[in-house]
Parts: structure tokens; sequence; C-alpha cells
């Protein structure tokens, strides 16, 4: 079943949903039998994607709108090594209330069936069972939101609609004092204030990291600030705490990364007062309008994002550290996969590094590549060390009279992970969310997914193990409170926190480098033409005020890959030629549309006052040079039956 099918006239079939079992179900194997007469919305994700997060929230408000007649089934279809745990399956879907069912894919062969190729893909079936829409990326909300009604009214008339409880079993609740802590911080009174992540609020603990002093936060997930009685947070992570002299400047001492609620808070130790700093609470995109580039090709810069903190769009911030050089916050910006800088003093709202291109790019901090930055620390130097954790890479950001640039420590790409200590350049990480300095100016790494604390030596650029057998640690820090320096490490999946001690002698570890395993795509070497579909939802138009609203970036690994049809532009079409010599690669693409809400003015044109939208997605496809391979490939980033 390919692209070109799904988007045209012949009705296609969908395929049957196979895995290792399923979730959310009471024990309960589903097949398309017991949906059929029901709208259903797979969502192939994986838990690692912040995009496939984003697309968790954008379908609840639809779950809940047509619960009787929409049935969302997620299926799980791992990138890394650690996803297709299933006990590390479980936890995630408990962490994210994930409120339908779930299937296991671990070996892809309900994502191979429907010809998934990016995390997240949205695929809708009719009550009858029949694909009648493939959406990749996410800011699809809108437009299923005019879809279901149409399918409903449909079916309604043709009595294929069946109204009525969908299979969701919700499991038993477990009471804990922490659930799925994110990232600790250090206070002057020899306490801890943790993001108690999945109680959606903030702990603060004695120095034995168990004792609750107080929380802040009332535990409900919402967005409300006030009392640390009456705040409240949406999985929030990220803790800074700002020097003294600045804290009483402004009148907050910690600033937190509100994940979810897309904003960033500030909270006064003293009194336990919740206010808001920065964020509208919309989700940003790395545009708000059509995409645009410069006259070099090169996507248009952003660098001043304006001086009305709560006014400014933000995507997930999921990390945040003070920088005692730039005298900003620093900010993780996961979403957008950038780094961003919060002012204080002055509550400007900055990008720091990045272009919001996915990937792993190094260079000038502008023009600088990450892949969904989670953990930001600052080093003696003023150097920010960076836990970039969809490249598997460890990055560094350094400041200098010249400007800043971006530097790769540990971190191969995008596909590119494992376990091996070594050298720098051979070893590998899998999915790290925090990083802490040491004393001797080495850097730790909560290397997440293979349960173990790192070590980066930048004297000798080598890596060794300090720790591991732990649960997800998504959080590591320094803690000199006592005689000896220890380490105090977030085990997010044992909903604790620990201390460790500094080993003398790390550990030398190698289970070897691993990529992500999915189906390569036979294509053969000469031209390759490449079309993404793009289809407006009713009610939308293409944004074309500014010129062609889409934009087809596209490069590959390793680079000698592509002899033509590399770069930025626009349109969704590309005559590629791939290089012979070259025997298999990836083939990385990025493209976007913008549409706007209708209905248009007396002229045809979309009014001032419309609601845009702008859709976006990355591919990275795997292909394999053969004879026979295919000479067109057809992605969908919105089709439509």
């Amino acid at each position: 079943m390919d692209s070109a099918t799904k988007t045209s006239s012949v009705r296609v079939r969908a395929s049957e949903l196979e895995g290792r079992g399923w979730l959310n179900t009471g024990g309960v194997e589903l097949g398309l039998d017991k949906l059929r007469g029901k709208i259903v919305i797979l969502d192939f994700w994986t838990f690692c994607c912040i995009n496939c997060l984003h697309v968790l929230d954008e379908l609840r408000p639809l779950e809940a709108q047509y619960k009787d007649v929409l049935v969302t089934v997620g299926v799980h279809s791992p990138k890394f090594e650690h996803e297709a745990d299933p006990v590390a399956l479980a936890a995630a879907v408990e962490r994210y209330d994930i409120t339908h069912p779930v299937l296991d894919d671990p070996e892809l062969v309900t994502w191979q069936a429907y010809s998934a190729r990016a995390w997240p893909t949205l695929v809708v079936v009719d009550p009858e069972g029949y694909i009648v829409a493939h959406l990749s990326g996410e800011g699809h909300a809108a437009g299923l939101a005019s879809l279901i009604p149409e399918l409903i009214a449909e079916h309604e008339a043709k009595g294929t609609l069946h109204r009525g409880d969908g299979p969701y079993v919700a499991p038993e609740p477990v009471a804990r004092d922490l659930r799925f802590p994110g990232k600790v911080l250090p206070l002057e009174s020899g306490n801890f204030l943790v993001s108690d992540t999945g109680h959606h609020r903030l702990v603060e603990t004695g120095p034995d990291l168990a004792t609750v002093v107080r929380t802040i936060g009332s535990g409900a997930k919402g967005f409300r600030d006030g009392s640390a009685e009456e705040a409240e947070f949406n999985e929030p992570q990220g803790l800074a705490l700002l020097p003294g002299a600045l804290a009483a400047e402004v009148g907050y001492d910690v600033v937190i990364a509100d994940s979810v609620n897309h904003r960033l808070r500030g909270i006064t130790l003293a009194t336990g007062e919740v206010r808001t700093l920065a964020g509208n609470g919309v989700q940003r995109l790395l545009e708000a309008g059509p995409a645009r580039v410069n006259d070099d090709g090169a996507p248009a810069s952003e660098t001043e994002l304006g001086s009305e903190p709560l006014e400014v769009a933000l995507s997930s911030p999921w990390d945040v550290a003070y920088s005692h050089v730039l005298e900003t916050v620093i900010i993780a910006m996961a979403g957008t996969h950038q780094i961003f800088g919060f002012a204080p003093a002055t509550g400007a709202v900055t990008v720091v590094a990045g272009n919001g291109l996915e990937g792993l790019l190094d260079g000038p901090a502008e023009q600088a590549w990450f892949a969904q930055p989670s953990g930001v620390t600052e080093d003696a130097k003023g150097n920010i060390w960076i836990a970039d954790s969809e490249t598997s890479a460890l990055r560094v950001l350094k400041f200098a009279d010249g400007g800043a640039t971006v530097e790769t420590a540990i971190g191969e790409g995008l596909f590119d992970f494992g376990f091996r200590d070594g050298e720098a350049a051979q070893a590998r990480l899998q999915h790290p969310l925090g990083v802490a300095v040491l004393p001797d100016g080495s850097v730790a790494v909560a290397d997440t997914y293979n349960g173990a604390v790192r070590r980066y030596d930048p004297a000798a650029k080598t890596v060794s193990t300090l720790a591991r057998g732990l649960a997800e640690p998504s959080d590591v820090l320094l803690d000199e409170s006592g005689e000896v320096p220890l380490l105090i490490v977030v085990e997010a999946n044992r909903h604790q926190l620990i201390r460790l001690p500094l080993p003398k002698n790390a550990l030398q570890v190698d289970e070897g480098a691993a990529q992500t395993q999915r189906p390569k795509t036979p294509v053969a070497a000469g031209e390759l033409a490449l079309t993404i579909n793009f289809a407006a939802p009713t009610g939308q138009k293409l944004d074309d005020r500014w010129g062609d609203p889409t934009q087809l970036k596209v490069s590959s690994t390793p680079p000698e890959l592509l002899l033509g049809g590399e770069g930025t532009s626009v349109g969704l079409a590309r005559t590629l030629v791939l290089n012979p010599d070259v025997p298999e690669g990836v083939l990385h693409f990025t493209a976007r549309a913008a549409a706007c809400d209708g209905p248009e003015d007396a002229n045809g044109e979309i009014p001032d006052h419309a609601a845009c939208h702008l859709y976006q997605q990355d591919w990275g496809i795997p292909v394999l040079i053969t004879a026979d391979g295919a000479s067109e490939l057809a992605l969908d980033l919105r089709g439509v039956q």
C-alpha cells in the first residue's frame, strides 16, 4: 500500500492490527472486527518522541467530544531499543496518562502494514474499515475536527455508525509520594526541589531526598497562578535557581519549565507563590505564518522573539539553567529543537541556538541543528552542555567574542545510538535527558534509555560509565553538601531520587553501537522523483499571501548519497539524484505547508483575522540502492481520500 494509492479514489481496506500485546484493554485482544462501526484513529507513536507527545494532547479534546463514536488506538512502534521493553512501554503509558488502547508493535509489523514512515503518523479508518486519511506530523487537530463530523454524518445516514462505549479499560491507580519525577534543584537551605512531573506539582524534600517538606501546586493538571495550594502545572520539568541579587530584583527565585503548558513559571520560595513568566500557552511551531525562506534558501531566522514574554509562544520547554555569561535563563526548547533564552530582568525571549531543523549539525549557533534537547547545565567556563536526546548526543554551546558555536562531544545522528565507552568519536549513548558538571570539569550524563550515568572527559575526549542498572534516570546532579562529592540521580521509573558515590575507577562498557531498525526502501541510482502529498482540510486554504506557502528541505547521511536535489526551497516536489557508488544511507526531508481557516473574503482572499496552521514533518527514510529499486517516492504530509 503506497502513498499514491492512499490518496487516490480507490478505497483501501485497513490492515489487521498485529503486535505483541495490548495495554489499556483489561487484557482483551483487539482487532478491527471489534472496532467496526467506530471511527478509528491509529496513532503510530514512540514514547521518546516529543512530537508524538504533542499529538497525544492534540487528540484528547477530540476523544472526549466524540467518545461514543471515536476510538483512538495507539500503535507503539519503537525507535530506540529500550522502547521495545514492555515494562518501559507500560510505564510510558502510565506516565503520559494515555486513556485509549495501545498496541505493542515492537517488530513494526503494523507500522509496515500501514506504510508508516515517521513518528508521529495518524491513519483514520472509517466505520466500515476503510482508510480515509493518512497524516504525518503534528498539528492535525483542526483537520480532524472537520473530518470526524463528516464521517459521522455519512455513516449515520448509511446505518454503519455504532454509538456506545469504547474498548478502553483504565488500569488500577497507584499511590506514591513522587510520580515519574523529572528534574532536581539544590536549595540554599540544604533541601531539594523536585519536579514531581506525574503529579503535576513540585515537591520540596529534606536533605535525605525522601522526606516531603512541602508541595507547591495543587496536584491537578492545569494552568493556574497563585498560592502554593492553588497553583496548577502540567508536567513540570526543569528547574533553575536565579542569583540572589537578580531574584531580589524580579521578585521570584526559581524558574520552572512547565512543559505541557508551554510556559515558564516562577516561584517565590519564601511563600510558594507561583506566577507565569513567559509563554502564551499556545504551542509554538517554528514559524507562525507561512513557511518562508531567505534569499539563500535558508529558513527565516527568529533571533529576537520580543520583550512581551506572555505573548510569545513556546513549545515543550524541558529544562532550564542560568547562564552567567548571558545573564539569561537558558531553555532546552524540546518542541522546536532549539535553545531559547529568557532574560528575567527585561522579559526578553530569544533564540540562542538552533534553526529549528531536527538533526545533528554543528557550527555557528544560529545554523546548528538539535533534536529534542532535554537537559542543560553551565560549566565553570560559561559553556552550556546539552543533552540532545533524539540524536543520543552530548552537545556544547560555547560563547566567544566572535559569537556562539555548537560542537558535538558524543553522538552521530538521529538514528545512531548504543552503549559504548572509550574514545568519544566511537562512544554511544541512548536518549540522554540530563547533564551535570563534575568537580574536575568532566560532564556526567543521565543516559536515560541505557539506565546509566556516563562521564565525558573533555580533555581526553573519552567516555566511561559511572553507574548502571538505573530505571530511566532523567536528571543527574553533583551534590557537594557532604564531606565527599556524590551524585544525585532522579530515577524516574522508580519514582525516587538516590545518591551514588563517584567511583574512583569508572567502568568501561562496550555493548556496541546500533541504529534504529526500520525497513530500508529500495531505490534506483540516478533520478528519484520525490512528492510530498498535502491536502488542506475542509474549511482551510493554502496561505499564499506571501508566495508559495510550502517548503521542502532535503539532505542525506552520508552527504555523498545525494548528487543533486539537496537544499531548501519552496514547493513539495523535487527531483533528487542518487549516487550509484553509495550502497545505502538515509534521506532526510523536512516538509512544511501553511493553511488558514476560511471563508475567503469577497475577493477570494484569506481575511487578515483568519486562524492559520503550519503543518510540518521530518522524515528520515533509510534507503538501499538497487538496480530494480523505485524511481519515485511519495510521502504524506496530509493525504485524504
